[in-house]
């Protein structure tokens, strides 16, 4: 299976902007984009931004994918789903994005990153509505309930991440620390998803 292998910190240190791909490491002092917020590469310091439409228009797209820990293929996949959905593109892709099991176990506070929460998925840590799920794409829907399994309650990554507190307070989320599970409540609205990306023009980057 493909994945990303370099160093998270290279991606926000590309985009210019901090996507905490790392957790706490991205709140403390150690935080590279922090002490070299400057493009990765020999010549990252002298380098320019492309002011073209058509680097805006990637740059937002590159963001967006690496925030949710997408490759190329895949991210174009939701984007043609998205586009045979009713209603608006980009938010469409941003609600199925929204909506992957890694996500919302990220979301919920369960773990620190959501390339943890990918792990914790991967590795049967999590159950969705009593069902052992390992596939961090899952799509849950309003009235799915994402618990932790019983043999993982005491995963100290898990309580150290809800211990943090970073948890998501969202209207469309729910969230029992008692009883280490949460429920997705509805569809998620754009203006109540936390994240600073421009999707149109990534519906526009596909479109041409």
């Amino acid at each position: 299976m493909a994945r990303y292998r370099e160093a998270n910190c290279k991606l926000c240190r590309r985009e210019g902007e901090k996507l905490f791909l790392k957790g706490a490491r991205c709140y403390s002092e150690k935080c590279a984009f922090d002490r070299r917020a400057y493009s990765p590469g020999e010549h990252g310091r002298s380098m320019r931004r492309k002011g073209s439409e058509y680097a805006l228009r990637l740059r937002e797209k590159q963001k967006l994918r690496r925030i949710y820990g997408i490759l190329e293929r895949q991210f174009r996949n939701y984007f043609q789903r998205a586009a045979g959905q009713k209603g608006i593109t980009g938010e469409n892709l941003l609600r199925m994005l929204e909506c992957r099991l890694d996500n919302l176990v990220y979301r919920l506070g369960f773990a620190p990153s959501r390339k943890a929460a990918r792990q914790l998925v991967l590795h049967r840590h999590f159950l969705v509505n009593d069902r052992k799920v390992n596939v961090p794409s899952y799509q849950l829907k309003p009235g799915d309930i994402v618990a932790v399994k019983e043999k993982s309650r005491n995963l100290d990554l898990i309580h150290q991440a809800l211990r943090e507190g970073r948890s998501a307070d969202l209207p469309y989320l729910r969230l029992d620390k008692a009883r280490l599970e949460g429920e997705l409540l509805e569809v998620p609205k754009r203006l109540d998803i936390p994240v600073l990306v421009q999707e149109q023009l990534v519906v526009e980057l596909y479109s041409k």
